[in-house]
């Protein structure tokens, strides 16, 4: 299995597991950089078309070629933005164990970060429903198949995601590669244990605030030659602008969090590094990510998320980081 490598930066690469699939449908790398859709199905507030797409656009001008998505985003509004947008040549991602319904079925629930939708999301991590699930999304998508289906924070279904869901993603000829995406460090690390995967994604447990992967999860991936995205790399905005009120996991940061990012905020700006450059270029710094994942709601938060990435950071600062 190998994964990309080189300087952080968005040009895509060649080189992915390549554990399963035959030959003529070997997965592909999505290159050093992936643009998450959470923010442009409306996290938290609305994006319009026209915006969406032109952040879409902005990031594929700037040589990014991965793009992550998930029903749960939006309710499909992030994967059907997506869709329409989709150049030929680009690597997706999607993810299983979240199915639309209409709201107000019985067992469903809505997601209030994601207002304004009809839908509602029902969990099913069975085999037959991570297919059903995945092949409404490439309808979304407007796709065949999509380079990356990740099960998506499977927490109470640890057991039926090894049994079941990973196994028939791999199955199912829908997807390229499988993975899991969650945001349990120690949950990753079991499912990395005991079952086949080609990727992880691990949101918010990587940063410069949060450790938690480093200590068995990231080990383990470099191990068993799972490479991981590493998501959620400003911990909800708190590592891009740690003002008072910041958040901190989608929640008001608590004081001793919201301190701990202001010293490191002091600490970059006295060697002349931006906070955000540190916070998206920390990721890096483990062999076993491949891929960081960059959220943006604007053709200039894509700018200037590529801008930190690019933003030479001295050994110095690294280790008063910590």
């Amino acid at each position: 299995m190998t994964r990309d490598s080189g300087a952080p930066g968005p040009a895509p690469q060649d080189g992915a597991p390549q554990d399963r699939a035959p030959q003529d449908r070997a997965p592909r790398a999505p290159g050093r950089v992936v643009l998450g859709t959470a923010a442009l199905a409306g996290l938290f507030e609305p994006v319009p078309p026209t915006e969406a797409r032109a952040t879409l656009k902005q990031a594929w001008q700037d040589g990014v070629r991965g793009f992550d998505t998930a029903p749960h985003y939006g309710a499909g509004l992030a994967e059907e933005r997506l869709g329409e947008f989709l150049p030929e040549g680009a690597w997706v991602s999607t993810k299983v164990g979240r199915l639309l319904v209409p709201a107000g079925t019985p067992g469903s629930t809505k997601a209030p970060e994601f207002p304004g939708s009809g839908l509602a999301r029902i969990r099913d991590y069975s085999a037959a429903g991570v297919i059903r699930g995945l092949e409404q999304s490439l309808e979304r998508l407007g796709r065949t198949e999509v380079d990356l289906a990740l099960v998506h924070d499977p927490d109470d279904h640890l057991d039926q995601a090894i049994h079941e869901a990973i196994p028939a993603l791999a199955e199912s000829g829908l997807a390229r590669a499988v993975g899991v995406g969650m945001v349990d460090a120690d949950a990753l690390t079991t499912l990395v244990a005991k079952a086949q995967l080609d990727y992880v994604m691990i949101a918010g447990r990587y940063t410069l605030l949060d450790r938690t992967a480093e200590r068995e999860l990231l080990p383990l991936c470099a191990e068993r030659g799972v490479t991981v995205l590493a998501a959620g790399l400003l911990n909800s905005g708190i590592l891009a602008d740690p003002r008072p009120g910041a958040r901190f996991d989608y929640v008001e940061a608590p004081a001793g969090m919201l301190a701990a990012a202001q010293r490191m905020a002091t600490a970059c700006a006295n060697h002349g590094v931006p906070l955000l450059a540190a916070a998206l270029q920390h990721a890096y710094r483990h062999p076993a990510v491949g891929s960081v994942v960059l959220g943006a709601r604007s053709p200039a938060e894509v700018r200037a998320a590529l801008a930190g990435l690019a933003v030479p950071i001295p050994d110095e600062l690294w280790a008063e980081l910590g």
